[in-house]
């Protein structure tokens, strides 16, 4: 039941954040990462590469339930799916993760969160890294690392495309 509410309250947060709504992404952030850079900061992970929907959102709102949702989020989301609409892309899964690494190869990594969930990414195309909000070599992923990582979800593969080092 939990899980299901924290899945449904990503996808709400990531709604409201305006994930493949309008097309609005970060000029910063390169569009093929966008998505995943907003679902990491909305679970807590901030990258430096996404603008701030939450205080776009907030501004003015006086919306203290979403505020109290997001927050929430930030602090407990484990990992989740959510399927958006994209204009470019029409229908898109986003998987978020937060975890600690456990396995470190070439071209994969498997994360395990605390409730005990495991699963390997696939680096995707054009993984990004970042630490302190600055991009770094995947070198810097390490066994034992706690990180959110993000990406997309197509059939029974996940390819990770931002990865977050605490």
């Amino acid at each position: 039941m939990r899980r299901t509410l924290l899945a449904l309250g990503l996808a709400g947060v990531l709604a409201v954040a305006g994930c493949g709504i309008g097309g609005g992404s970060a000029t910063t952030t390169p569009s093929d990462i966008a998505d995943e850079a907003i679902a990491l900061q909305q679970v807590g992970f901030e990258t430096g590469l996404a603008d701030n929907p939450s205080a776009a959102a907030d501004a003015g709102s006086g919306d203290a339930p979403r505020k109290a949702l997001r927050k929430y989020l930030r602090r407990n989301t484990l990992h989740g799916e959510v399927t958006i609409q994209t204009k470019k892309q029409g229908a898109k899964t986003v998987v978020v993760q937060r975890g600690s690494v456990t396995a470190v190869a070439a071209d994969k990594i498997t994360v395990k969160s605390t409730d005990g969930f495991t699963l390997t990414w696939a680096y995707g195309d054009k993984l990004r890294v970042v630490q302190d909000k600055k991009t770094v070599e995947t070198s810097a992923i390490k066994t034992g690392a706690e990180i959110g990582i993000a990406g997309t979800k197509d059939g029974d593969l996940t390819s990770a495309r931002l990865i977050a080092i605490k």
